[in-house]
């Protein structure tokens, strides 16, 4: 009869755990190669650059988003292949008796590759890698897409992407898959964008000279990301080059812009500079009309960003955005808003394995309206701000496992009104209480290789959220109507929210070509902007969750298959999804959303839920590249105060959605692009009768977004001639043409009493553009 003491039997099977461990590490020592992967010319580090062994290419890893990766692979002599799309794939031999740490550089001459050897080679990692819903932009795709005015544009080259929207010409939201527009967590060099547009959503905020990489998740990020529901955006400014000195603009029928970068120090640190203006304003002053010439309009922004390394071990990063935008009528009416962000990060190393990234970030947006009266000027400024810490690890545990993990802590102030007041009057000023919250989080991710053909990303965040005072906060009834006041001081808690979010994605290698993925994500917001039109303002109310306002959640499963298509040079992605969300929030039916500092009783909390299919088909390399992509979906939702409590359609909802862009190199001087769109209407209310009131013609609304749009469809076309070539100086010409063909494509529709019969109702259609062309002259030196 034989006895266990617990103690031996933990002891036993802790040695079976470890000893296979130990044995292969007694069989074979394993070393870490780690480093950097670099532009040649610039020193630009490079993001999702794939690292693996020449004769076993599973055997691997990419570039985080500074470039850095680490491989522990066995001693002895390997070969390494660096691949990513657009540079010559490199080779070099390593000699591994120890821990070895190198910088790699690539040469930028993606024309010197056949579209077959990147598509086998730069694509395969992406194509098995256990990631879903994520398109990565390349900046140079950027330059060729035609756009309004010629202006290079970073959102509106995404909303050419499937399951990404706009809701027409002028419109500054993106809506992604079903998601309304304070959806999406739009990051610039990991600080918080509010509002990512210029000129009431004609442009964005991102000057694309400053641009170095883009990636969008659509629901499915990693979870690292946190924050929105439907999509993370994050882009990333260029660091600089810090070989020589460069200056890059352009000068554009609308606005002009100029880039300067170069070294600090060479090859230890650089520094990049970007400005962007528009001068409409000016061609106003031009006018003799008195109604015109004294009126403003106009926006500018600026990037800038040093970085230096101050070791082996060390890097540090300094960057910044400042933007604005000016709208002025005849000195009676003016309204100005913006953002501002700033980043300061530490890279470092903890020996060979671990890296980390330690950011301290803050974002400001705000805008200020001004009225000036004979007696009497009237000025109200509403404010968003975050302050933020992030600390962020990467542990290269092997090449099979590598592990994520970090926390976060955001401080929010919402000045949602401070009114100002000159001069006599009696209207009454109302200036609301300003609200606070803290924001924190913490996670964990591993990505798995399993085997061969499986790969798992499996991840959670657990994110916290905290309202706090102080100021007067209020209780509701299922009415709306106050039923108590709290008051808290300042610093105390008023309610606290914690919420699990996992994620996982499984991807399986049918073939060497295709694999087959699957995932689901949860996300949650406690950030929500409360807008009563269909297009997105910069004066639309940001509010946090409180104890009226719970944080919305939404539940995402997504099924897909991307292919390699070799014999055509293209990727073909086709992805599923269905989501779920709580909590959502929609106003009541004639709620005041200005200075109403009983806001919070004017919203109605209900479910959503958004489907659909998406086709990606797209060719990265050759003369010919581009992408077709389609988009059939449906968003919905139900709220018991609205249509009966009956499912109705989301004013984002947009059955179907076609984009085709196309850019040829027709020659050394000469390129061509062209994109056509199309998207069926979204959903929008129009009155369902009339009555007459008091003597006055009178329209009933009886069913929320119970109508459609018209169809929108546009053509763009554009061409570019290299001009000429002169020592380091280049520069060229673009040729645009903004709906080519002349739809006049619905901004809007009023409807009126017709003048001519009282008995007959008009719809009226507003368009705003039809044959845009523009020049633009570009230079680089």
């Amino acid at each position: 009869m034989l006895f266990f003491r617990p103690g031996s039997v933990l002891r036993q099977a802790l040695l079976l755990l470890v000893f296979p461990v130990w044995q292969i590490g007694q069989a074979q020592s394993l070393f870490t190669l780690s480093g950097t992967v670099a532009d040649s010319l610039s020193g630009e580090t490079l993001i999702g650059a794939s690292v693996v062994l020449s004769d076993r290419p599973d055997v691997g890893t990419t570039c985080n988003e500074y470039g850095f990766f680490a491989m522990r692979l066995p001693a002895g002599e390997q070969r390494i292949r660096v691949v990513m799309l657009g540079y010559i794939p490199f080779e070099r031999t390593v000699e591994l008796h120890g821990d070895v740490r190198m910088e790699l550089l690539l040469r930028n001459t993606a024309t010197e590759l056949k579209a077959v050897d990147v598509i086998g080679e730069g694509s395969k990692e992406a194509l098995q890698a256990p990631r879903m819903g994520i398109e990565k932009l390349d900046v140079r795709e950027i330059a060729k897409v035609p756009v309004l005015f010629g202006e290079k544009d970073v959102l509106k080259t995404l909303q050419l992407f499937p399951g990404v929207k706009s809701l027409g010409e002028g419109n500054g939201g993106l809506y992604v898959r079903g998601g309304a527009a304070d959806e999406n967590l739009i990051l610039l060099d990991e600080a918080p964008v509010y509002n990512a547009y210029h000129l009431l959503g004609f442009f964005s905020t991102f000057n694309s000279d400053a641009i170095k990489d883009v990636t969008l998740y659509k629901g499915t990020a990693p979870a690292q990301y946190g924050g929105r529901l439907s999509s993370v955006i994050d882009v990333r400014m260029n660091e600089g080059n810090d070989k020589h000195f460069h200056a890059s603009g352009g000068l554009g029928i609308i606005s002009s812009r100029l880039n300067v970068e170069g070294p600090i120090v060479k090859d230890r640190g650089s520094f990049l500079i970007t400005a962007r203006r528009t001068y409409a304003d000016l061609f106003l002053k031009l006018s003799n009309n008195h109604n015109l010439n004294n009126n403003t309009l106009y926006f500018y922004d600026i990037n800038a960003k040093a970085s230096y390394k101050l070791g082996g071990k060390d890097r540090i990063f300094l960057s910044g955005y400042f933007g604005r935008d000016v709208l002025g009528l005849n000195s009676r009416f003016g309204i100005d808003w913006g953002n501002s962000t700033g980043t300061l990060r530490w890279n470092h190393l903890y020996g060979a394995r671990l890296f980390s990234n330690t950011s301290i970030i803050y974002s400001n947006f705000s805008y200020n309206v001004s009225v000036t009266r004979p007696n009497s000027d009237f000025s109200l400024l509403s404010r968003i701000r975050d302050v933020g810490l992030k600390h962020d690890f990467s542990y290269y545990a092997s090449t099979r496992h590598t592990l994520h993990f970090g926390f976060e802590f955001t401080h929010h102030t919402i000045v949602p009104g401070q009114a100002h007041i000159t001069g006599t009057t009696t209207a009454p000023v109302v200036t609301l209480q300003d609200r606070y919250g803290l924001q924190s989080a913490v996670y964990l991710s591993d990505e798995w290789k399993a085997g061969a053909r499986l790969q798992v990303s499996a991840g959670v965040r657990f994110a916290m959220f905290n309202q706090m005072g102080g100021g007067d906060f209020f209780s509701y009834d299922a009415a709306g109507n106050v039923t108590d006041t709290t008051h808290y001081a300042a610093g105390k808690i008023v309610a606290t929210y914690i919420n699990p979010e996992p994620r996982l994605t499984f991807s399986y290698a049918l073939t060497e070509h295709s694999a087959l993925k699957i995932g689901y994500a949860r996300n949650t917001q406690v950030m929500h902007l409360i807008s009563n039109t269909t297009s997105t303002n910069p004066t639309d109310v940001w509010m946090m969750s409180s104890k009226n306002i719970k944080p919305r959640i939404a539940d995402q499963v997504s099924l897909g298959w991307s292919r390699t298509l070799e014999k055509i040079g293209c990727e073909l992605n086709i992805e599923t999804y269905y989501k779920t969300t709580q909590n959502a929030i929609d106003l009541r039916n004639g709620a005041d959303l200005r200075a109403n500092e009983l806001l919070e009783g004017s919203l109605l909390y209900g479910t959503g839920r958004a489907y659909g299919l998406e086709v990606l088909l797209r060719r990265r390399t050759g003369r010919l590249t581009g992408w077709i992509g389609y988009t059939l979906a449906r968003t919905e939702l139900r709220f018991t105060g609205i249509n009966k409590g009956a499912w109705y359609p989301a004013k984002q909802d947009d059955t179907h959605d076609v984009s085709v862009v196309g850019m040829y190199d027709l020659s050394d001087k000469w390129s061509l692009s062209a994109t056509w769109v199309y998207h069926t209407g979204n959903a929008v209310t129009f009155p369902s009768g009339k009555y007459i009131a008091d003597g006055q013609v009178q329209f009933l609304y009886t069913e929320r977004n119970g109508y459609r749009m018209p169809a929108y469809h546009r053509l763009d076309l554009a061409a570019t001639w290299n001009h000429k070539r002169t020592g380091r100086y280049t520069d060229s010409w673009t040729f645009s043409c903004y709906n080519a063909y002349g739809r006049e494509n619905a901004y809007s529709i009023d409807f009126q009493q017709d003048p001519n019969d009282a008995s007959k109702t008009q719809a009226v259609q507003t368009t705003l553009f039809r044959w845009v062309p523009s020049i633009t002259y570009n230079f680089n030196f």
